[in-house]
């Protein structure tokens, strides 16, 4: 009987692991989730009504690498330690930017456990084209295979697809379980002419294009129809113009203040004893709130990580801190609870449902315990929980 039971469970945990398709997983940087109703994408549209089709909520701040790292984590910015993508860390003494090579790098600033490392963990291999935090060594280790932003030229959009398409076509033994792809527009455009322009149009009409051509060549494969494919993004994009900004220094006098970096949010560090005078002046500024770190709202998520400044200001959405009219056309950082923000989730293949469309929000810290179950592996701890989006799955 012992016998039995043993090749029972040996045939059971056969049948489970041979379950277990590949996963490509696409970003599109800044792709807010209304982009496919203003504009024309019809691949967006028919992997939405062939398989799941939801919106999801960004965490906060609505920031490219802490989102991108959340995606990864499962964290929210406040505990993986990516608050910014500029900030100070106190103990330290050094200002972390993500274009800064020595800062950047340093894979002391990123906490909890990326996916890429909980799959390698438990030997299963991942691919990563330019997803933020990948060309840092994380506690000491990268990805199976990836790309390093820093080292030029980077690979052109076709180039991207080519390497998605090379990874998944690798021998047996060497091929990822997980691809993961960044594109960094429709941001760029975005930023520079707004979410409602002709550029942003066509930057997410000409990604429509790219992705329907890699989805083509990818169920191609051998195995392609054992492919789960999935199209999100980090955060979405507000309009900003040069008649909706706040200058601090209409309200603040420059000896308050030991340091201030300005985004979204601006972190204010106040000189002893002018922590009150800076929140009594910030809360007469019309469109800026402005919180003690500890009493930042709880639904933010932020606040008890020790690199946030003791002072947080964030403008209302749409309305820019800073000393300059020359503002770009759309930004984000916002309340991430405002729908600007929000982004689209499409997700084909066999291990989720078929025309299935979600009618509530998601937060972004269910991706990595997703791409967890889709791999077959135990998730780190993480703020996400796949209970949440258990309706999108086939089983």
């Amino acid at each position: 009987m012992r016998k039995i039971l043993m090749l029972l469970f040996l045939f059971v945990s056969v049948c489970s692991f041979a379950k277990q398709h590949v996963t490509v997983i696409v970003s599109l940087d800044g792709c807010r989730w209304d982009y496919p109703l203003m504009y024309d994408t019809p691949f967006l549209d028919s992997l939405g009504n062939r398989g799941v089709s939801a919106v999801m909520r960004p965490s906060f701040p609505s920031k490219t690498f802490p989102n991108h790292y959340t995606l990864a984590t499962g964290l929210v910015p406040d505990h993986h330690g990516i608050i910014a993508n500029r900030f100070y860390d106190v103990s330290s003494g050094r200002t972390y930017s993500i274009s800064d090579k020595d800062t950047g790098k340093d894979g002391s600033f990123y906490g909890g456990e990326p996916i890429w490392l909980t799959a390698h963990r438990q030997g299963v291999k991942v691919g990563v084209v330019y997803w933020p935090g990948s060309d840092v060594a994380i506690q000491g280790q990268y990805p199976d295979y990836y790309k390093d932003y820093a080292q030029k030229p980077l690979l052109t959009y076709p180039q991207r697809l080519n390497e998605v398409e090379r990874l998944l076509t690798l021998p047996d033994s060497l091929r990822p379980q997980l691809v993961m792809v960044y594109f960094d527009e429709p941001d760029y455009s975005g930023h520079l002419y707004g979410p409602a322009s002709k550029s942003t149009r066509r930057a997410v009409e000409e990604l429509d294009s790219l992705l329907n051509d890699l989805y083509i060549r990818l169920r191609a494969l051998p195995e392609g129809e054992d492919i789960n494919f999935i199209v999100t993004s980090d955060h979405g994009m507000a309009s900003t113009s040069p008649e909706r900004i706040i200058r601090l220094s209409d309200y603040l006098k420059p000896d308050w203040c030991e340091r201030i970096l300005v985004d979204l949010p601006t972190l204010i560090f106040p000189r002893e004893g002018y922590e009150d005078d800076i929140l009594k002046a910030l809360k007469q500024v019309p469109h800026l709130r402005a919180w003690r770190r500890e009493e930042v709202p709880a639904y933010l998520h932020y606040g008890s990580n020790s690199n946030v400044a003791p002072i947080v200001a964030l403008p209302d959405n749409g309305w820019l801190v800073t000393e300059s009219t020359d503002v770009n056309l759309g930004n984000h950082g916002f309340d991430p609870t405002n729908s600007d923000l929000y982004v689209p989730f499409r997700a084909e293949g066999p291990d989720f449902k078929r025309g299935y469309v979600r009618q509530t929000l998601f937060d972004n810290t269910c991706i990595y315990p997703l791409l967890a179950y889709l791999l077959g592996i135990e998730p780190a701890f993480c703020d996400g929980d796949i209970s949440q989006i258990s309706d999108l799955l086939a089983r």
